[in-house]
């Protein structure tokens, strides 16, 4: 009797260590795998989403794309030029180093000289910067080559890494020297195999296997508020339905984006709850305009078809935005006729509907010299938008109906980011989100002419140019009254959506699925954050 008493206590205690050790355990099931946990390599949702968790940034954003304090304490400006950052005092690395200022300005120097970065994305906010000093431990002082209303928005994206991952002297925003480094500049590779994944996060890598997934592990001695969870992995699954089966199964506790078809299934099912949050994320397609001889578009003449505006509006009006919203967004998404939701800072009032009229775009082709229509590749991801494969068919086939002959090319993202980089496509997806929360975000990278050495223009990989939007754009990035800022968005705005060199289609909605005992805040920057995922009674 004292022996199957002892063994049932036994029993008992392991059981609870076992449901215990759970507990601390979590497992999220991504939609999108990130490319990489250098926080420097590509301004993607998933990239900036993982790297968060690892590194943290000067300026941080909630859930509804609010500024918060992050590593920054307080921001100030100083004069129109001038920008004071104090930092948290008591922050250390993962190795137990202190932050300080050369941290800081050691990133804004890395991020100069990345060399695997894509897009230029991070280089656009340093090649701003005119001087950056640290007057004493925990204060940084921003002098811009202009103003910069928006330094702080765009801070919310640069993860802040350690001084001691590169060899150098004292450091410096010295960009000619190099800044003081003396040797190699980190590579990509080194972040993701743990040997410069040293940050300030609430976690630390533990190992980052492409393909397969990527396991976090608490940082023990973060210096905020440490997140419920001690061991995190994220599993890459980028089909809908099994990641869903998994969810059922009992092989996820969170799941990105369920497709939004089987939101009743998971509200009628016991044991299971959701959430969904609008994002500010547009999807649209960007066209080549910019070269006579674009790859992937022929007609008949010998001449590239998507130079000609009248060509572009009539893509736009052949495409049924409701329709793809209704059937194949099953409601979750919202169709654009900006690149904006509206009534977001610097988007139109009331912005020129883009209606489907088939008739109205062949009378439009005809009138362009492309009556028989002419020959066209539309490029996407199939694993990094929601539906952005089935998206990219529908928009195929409506383009098909007024004469276009369409081919479909959809890929992975690892493949197609490098790809659309080196222009290799004329018509291709994109989602951006303008996570600034104002229209200069999609119009600075996207529409802008290429002038990657102003930060502008640098993801314009259809290469549209207009000089007069282009002194419009510059001169509200340097405004700092926000009603004259937002009437010149409004005009480069408009000269955008008369223009159309991207055609935007619908704005994501964001969907999360979880396991009874569990919450999760959405996030209108669709980041999926094991800090933000809560238990419940």
């Amino acid at each position: 009797m004292t022996v199957s008493l002892l063994r049932l206590a036994t029993l008992t205690a392991l059981l609870g260590m076992a449901a215990g050790a759970h507990a601390q355990t979590l497992t999220i099931a991504l939609a999108s795998e990130p490319t990489a946990v250098d926080p420097h390599y590509h301004q993607a949702t998933p990239n900036n989403a993982m790297a968060s968790q690892i590194f943290e940034t000067l300026v941080a954003q909630d859930a509804k794309m609010s500024l918060i304090p992050g590593l920054a304490a307080s921001w100030k400006t100083l004069d129109d030029t001038t920008w004071e950052f104090k930092l948290q005092k008591g922050v250390k690395f993962s190795n137990g180093q202190p932050l300080t200022p050369q941290d800081v300005i050691f990133t804004f120097c890395r991020a100069m000289n990345n060399e695997e970065s894509i897009a230029g994305s991070y280089e656009a906010v340093v090649q701003k910067f005119a001087d950056v000093q640290a007057p004493d431990a925990h204060t940084l002082i921003v002098k811009t080559r202009k103003p910069y209303p928006l330094l702080p928005n765009d801070l919310t994206r640069m993860g802040i890494i350690w001084n001691g991952i590169a060899e150098h002297g004292p450091i410096t925003f010295d960009l000619e020297k190099k800044c003081g480094v003396n040797g190699g500049w980190p590579r990509v590779a080194d972040f993701n195999n743990g040997k410069h994944a040293i940050g300030t996060g609430p976690y630390k890598l533990k190992s980052y296997v492409k393909g397969s997934g990527i396991e976090l592990e608490r940082n023990e001695d973060y210096w905020g508020q440490k997140p419920e969870w001690r061991d995190v992995k994220f599993v890459p699954v980028p089909n809908a339905g099994p990641r869903l089966t998994g969810l059922l199964a009992g092989d996820f506790d969170v799941v990105e984006s369920p497709a939004a078809r089987d939101v009743q299934r998971i509200k009628n099912t016991p044991g299971f709850g959701y959430v969904v949050t609008p994002s500010v994320r547009v999807v649209y397609f960007q066209a080549d305009v910019g070269r006579e001889n674009s790859p992937l578009v022929k007609a008949d003449n010998g001449k590239n078809p998507l130079q000609d505006v009248r060509v572009r509006r009539a893509i736009s009006m052949a495409i049924d935005r409701k329709t793809i919203v209704d059937r194949i967004m099953d409601g979750m998404a919202m169709p654009a006729n900006q690149f904006l939701p509206d009534g977001m800072f610097g988007t139109l009032p009331n912005p020129p509907q883009l209606t489907y009229d088939p008739e109205g775009a062949k009378k439009l082709l005809a009138e362009a010299g492309y009556p028989n229509g002419f020959e066209l590749t539309l490029s996407s991801t199939n694993d990094r938008y929601i539906n952005d494969g089935q998206i990219t068919q529908a928009v195929a086939q409506y383009l098909s109906r007024i004469g276009i002959k369409t081919h479909v090319d959809a890929m992975t993202r690892s493949v197609y980011f490098p790809k659309r980089a080196k222009r290799e496509f004329s018509f291709s997806m994109g989602g951006w989100s303008s996570e600034t929360g104002e229209a200069s975000s999609f119009l600075q990278y996207w529409v802008t002419s290429f002038a990657p050495e102003l930060g502008m223009g640098t993801s314009n990989y259809g290469r549209y140019s207009n000089p007069e939007l282009d002194q419009i754009f510059r001169q509200a990035v340097t405004t700092v009254d926000d009603a004259q800022r937002a009437k010149l968005l409004q005009q480069a705005l408009t000269m955008t959506l008369a223009d159309l060199p991207s055609i935007p289609l619908h704005f994501e909605s964001s969907i999360w699925a979880f396991r009874k005992g569990l919450t999760y805040e959405g996030r209108a920057d669709q980041y999926t954050l094991a800090s933000s995922v809560k238990s419940v009674p």
